[in-house]
């Protein structure tokens, strides 16, 4: 007991001694170390802030002149904003977004580091000047994978006009009236190159600009993981329309071949800005077809080759070698050619095509294929063919000025330049036509202009294998696996031609490429359905007297491309009966046939199916079986978590700043 009272008086002193140290005054005597160790020294009054000149480079042309530090930010003084990463980012985001959406970004980005200050106090930026701003700019840092920087965050440095706000932009506002600058509908194009940061950033702006007739979306990404971008314009995006088309382009699948590429990102914007203006024509396209755009197949490709002709241009780079435009960054990452990446089928039909009921259409890819190497770029498109019904199809390539056609194989293996037709051929004379004369020099017929190939034929147009011979391109397998008709389209004896040229390359090309997109017009189209009217889907159309046959898409509907003539059709499908129309197409006949059949149940045959039926192969739906491309979903630099990552190109820039490098804009 008596230990437990001396306890007790222990811990009453105790307390009562706190008491006396925490109540006493904050003073505190150096010699005094038992109460030095539970008071402060007394603390100076802070400062007031006071507004001061900006004094950053960056910043210098705001609407205002005087400043305050802390900043919005916290920055104590002007020297630790100045270090930090986002006044770094603030003074390279014009490079790093290729003037696009600055001196906005800067703008909006200095009025946090460098806030207006009036009378001693600090001014915030308005709310809804910041959301406009982020609203057309989201999709520029998009293009180049980065996040929307923190600091710009409207909803946590930005307020409402109700709380005093100023708005950031209005010195530049000030400018633009005074240069009498309003904003126009219309987009101007840059004929100039641009990196695949600043390409995917163009596309994405301008589906942001006609956000009701464009959007991109991505069918996969490089070996370097690049993303396939591709552009879709339709009155309905995103969504198949019964009875309307889809057709596609495809640029850059030779890296180094890259008039194709830029084509197709001024026909995006063109394709969006005519139709704000109310271009008629336009108009009717979109409303009428969906279009999809793939402007660069091989973007690690074209990398190469870019940074090889900029080596070549150099002037302080007198060891450079002329840029060999025939070779480098023709294949991708892997140095795989794409064109010839593809499964070869074209062997199947030379192999099969006497018997008795084989049909060259929809031919299943062979098991084999799949131990070979195939690179990701070919099985992305191969995935993104099979997932549209797309009619029509054209490839961009250069070195030569023609439209070839299937087949791009010689039928006999023996024959390295073999005219080697498909059962429509007469069609594909009529596709590849239609561009080369549309073209404003190509159907003139020069035989051999660039000296490459030797004879390219006459108007321009040539079939592939009677040009040169090639196993596993990408426009028969078109042909062969779905109902796609493709052709390609040799853009010009150079390569790479100097940025001066290709305003040229535009001029001479957009009548074509209008009037190919076009084209997919022709022929019949229409409705299979059962007593019911439910689509049917996978019904086949057969023509007589060709032996290839196309298929009806999810909800029934199909797409025949005809020349003119009388066609005798045959529609049937697995448990029901066949129907049969016969058809006249006028010559002069602008616009698809509407030939729809009903087909009554009834049941299967027992050797139907077998007609058309390739033995000893695997089945069309089964894509992959094997999972192979599965090794291209795991990267081999990244299993160490997030250091093994592959960082975006712009990381340099930030990842030797002082202090902690900021992963905030890292978009993962």
């Amino acid at each position: 007991m008596e230990f437990i009272r001396r306890k007790m008086k222990t811990i009453v002193f105790l307390n009562a001694l706190a008491t006396v140290v925490w109540c006493a005054p904050s003073l505190c005597d150096p010699e005094d170390e038992f109460l030095g160790i539970f008071c402060k020294e007394p603390q100076p009054e802070p400062e007031q802030p006071k507004c001061m000149d900006i004094m950053m480079n960056y910043c210098d042309d705001m609407s205002y002149t005087h400043t305050v530090f802390p900043n919005i930010l916290g920055h104590r003084t002007r020297e630790e904003a100045e270090l930090g990463p986002e006044y770094l980012l603030v003074s390279v985001v014009h490079n790093l977004l290729n003037g696009e959406c600055t001196p906005d970004i800067r703008m909006l980005g200095c009025s946090v580091l460098v806030p207006r200050c009036e009378k001693e106090k600090v001014l915030k930026p308005c709310r809804s000047t910041c959301e406009a701003v982020r609203k057309n700019c989201y999709h520029a840092f998009e293009g180049i994978e980065m996040a929307w920087p923190y600091f710009l965050d409207c909803d946590r440095f930005f307020v409402s006009d109700q709380e005093g706000c100023y708005d950031p932009l209005e010195g530049l506002r000030a400018i633009q009236e005074e240069g009498n600058t309003p904003e126009k509908p219309h987009t101007v194009i840059q004929f100039s190159y641009q990196s695949n940061a600043q390409m995917n950033s163009i596309l994405k702006k301008t589906a942001a600009r006609c956000p009701e007739i464009a959007m991109t979306y991505s069918i996969g990404r490089s070996v370097e993981g690049k993303d396939l971008l591709v552009i879709e314009f339709s009155n309905n995006p995103g969504v198949h329309e019964l009875l309307e088309p889809e057709m596609k382009y495809i640029g850059n699948m030779h890296g180094n071949e890259v008039l194709g590429r830029q084509l197709l990102i001024y026909l995006a914007q063109y394709l969006c800005s005519e139709y704000l203006l109310g271009n008629r024509r336009i108009q009717t396209l979109i409303n009428t077809t969906r279009i999809h755009i793939l402007p660069s197949m091989n973007p690690d490709g074209y990398e190469l080759a870019a940074a090889e002709l900029q080596d070549t241009i150099d002037p302080e780079n007198e060891e450079a070698q002329n840029y060999n435009s025939w070779t480098l960054g023709r294949g991708n990452a892997q140095n795989i050619d794409l064109n010839r990446n593809f499964p070869d089928l074209t062997t199947i039909v030379y192999s099969r095509r006497r018997h008795r009921h084989f049909r060259s259409n929809h031919i299943p890819i062979p098991d084999a294929y799949w131990f070979g190497k195939v690179a990701p770029e070919t099985y992305a498109v191969m995935k993104w063919i099979r997932s549209f019904p797309f009619v029509l199809s054209a490839n961009f390539h250069g070195g030569e000025l023609l439209v070839s056609y299937p087949y791009d194989l010689s039928k006999h293996p023996l024959e390295q330049k073999m005219f080697s037709p498909t059962p429509d051929e007469q069609v594909f004379k009529q596709i590849a036509r239609t561009y080369a004369d549309a073209h404003a020099t190509m159907s003139e017929g020069n035989s051999g202009r660039c000296e490459n190939f030797g004879s390219i034929g006459q108007d321009g147009i040539i079939n592939g294998a009677w040009w040169y011979s090639f196993a596993g391109g990408m426009q028969d397998f078109n042909y062969l696996h779905t109902n796609c008709f493709e052709v390609t389209v040799e853009l010009g004896c150079d390569k790479f031609p100097a940025e001066e040229e290709l305003y040229t390359g535009w001029k001479d090309n957009k009548e074509a490429l209008l009037t190919f997109m076009e084209s997919v017009h022709r022929g019949i189209k229409g409705i299979v359905k059962d007593e019911d009217g439910n689509g049917i889907k996978g019904a086949r159309i057969s023509v007589r007297g060709i032996r290839h046959d196309i298929t009806t898409a999810e909800n029934g509907d199909y797409w025949r491309l005809l020349t003119a003539g009388i066609h005798i059709l045959t529609a049937s499908a697995p448990g029901y009966t066949r129907a049969m129309k016969k058809i006249h197409l006028p010559a002069r006949m602008q616009k698809a046939g509407r030939v729809d059949f009903v087909l009554q149940k009834a049941v299967v045959e027992p050797d139907m199916e077998e007609d058309y039926r390739i033995p000893s192969m695997g089945t069309y739906e089964h894509f992959d079986p094997y999972n192979q491309f599965e090794r291209y979903t795991i990267s081999e630099q990244n299993q160490n978590g997030e250091e093994g990552q592959e960082k975006p190109w712009w990381w340099s820039y930030f990842s030797h700043a002082h202090g902690s490098t900021p992963t905030w804009l890292l978009r993962n």
